[in-house]
C-alpha cells in the first residue's frame, strides 16, 4: 500500500467531513439535525470504503482524482460556480431546519436516500469501467474510448450520476429551498460537457465514431 497516498486521502477525507459538517450544523444551530447526520453517513461512509478500495486496488486512479486541477479558465469558473452552489445549498439546508421553513416529510427523505445510495453504486461502477476517468477535462496518454457498460447507454454516465447524487442531497437534508439551489447543477454540467466534447473530438482517437454510436449525452432518448 502507498502510505503517502493513504495519508493524503485520509487528510482530504477528514477535511471534507469537517467542512461539510460545519456548513450544515452551524446554520442549523444544533447537532440534533437528524437529516444532517443521515446525509453525512450516506455521503462519507461509502466514500471512506471506496477510498480504501482505491488505495489498495487502483492507487493511480485515486492519485489522479486527488491531485487533479483544472487548467482552462472556463472550467475553473465552472468549478467555482459548483462550489458556490454547494456552499449556499448546505447553509440554506441548515437554516431551513433551524427556522422550520418547510421541512420535507420523511417518505421524501427516505426515497431520496435510496436514490442517493443507488447513484453511489452506479458511481462506483463508472469508476470500475473507465480507468481514464479524471476530475479535469483532459485526454491522457494512451487513452482509449470506453463504449461498453454504462458508456454504451450515454456518453457521460458520470455526469448523469452526479446529477442524481447532487439533486438528491438537498432532499435527504429535508430542504426544498436547497433543492431549488441545486437545480442550477444540470446547467453547470451542460456547460462543462459542451467544452469537454470539443476536447475529446479533437484529441481522442475514435471519439467521433463513438458519438455516432452512442447518441445521448446524459439521458437516453432525451439529452
Amino acid at each position: 500500500m502507498n502510505i503517502k497516498l493513504f495519508f493524503q486521502a485520509i487528510l482530504k477525507f477528514i477535511l471534507g467531513v469537517l467542512l461539510i459538517g460545519l456548513l450544515i450544523f452551524i446554520p442549523a444551530n444544533t447537532i440534533n439535525y437528524w437529516n444532517g447526520w443521515l446525509f453525512m453517513g450516506l455521503l462519507f461512509i461509502p466514500m471512506f470504503v471506496a477510498g480504501i478500495v482505491m488505495v489498495l486496488k487502483s492507487p493511480e486512479l485515486l492519485r489522479k482524482r486527488l491531485n487533479a486541477k483544472e487548467k482552462e479558465s472556463k472550467q475553473k469558473l465552472v468549478v467555482a460556480f459548483s462550489g458556490l452552489m454547494f456552499l449556499a445549498g448546505f447553509i440554506i439546508a441548515g437554516l431551513n431546519y433551524r427556522f422550520s421553513w418547510i421541512i420535507l416529510p420523511k417518505p421524501v427523505v427516505i426515497i431520496s436516500s435510496v436514490i442517493f445510495i443507488l447513484a453511489y453504486i452506479l458511481y462506483a461502477e463508472v469508476l470500475r469501467e473507465n480507468e481514464y476517468l479524471s476530475r479535469t477535462i483532459e485526454v491522457q496518454e494512451n487513452q482509449k474510448v470506453v463504449d461498453t457498460g454504462l458508456y454504451g447507454i450515454v456518453r457521460h454516465p458520470m455526469y448523469a450520476i452526479t446529477i442524481l447524487l447532487f439533486l438528491s442531497m438537498p432532499l435527504v437534508l429535508g430542504s426544498i429551498f436547497s433543492f431549488i439551489i441545486f437545480l442550477v447543477y444540470p446547467f453547470i454540467i451542460a456547460k462543462r460537457i459542451k467544452n469537454e466534447e470539443k476536447v475529446l473530438e479533437r484529441e481522442l482517437n475514435g471519439y467521433l465514431e463513438y458519438k455516432k454510436k452512442v447518441k445521448y449525452k446524459i439521458i437516453p432518448f432525451i439529452w
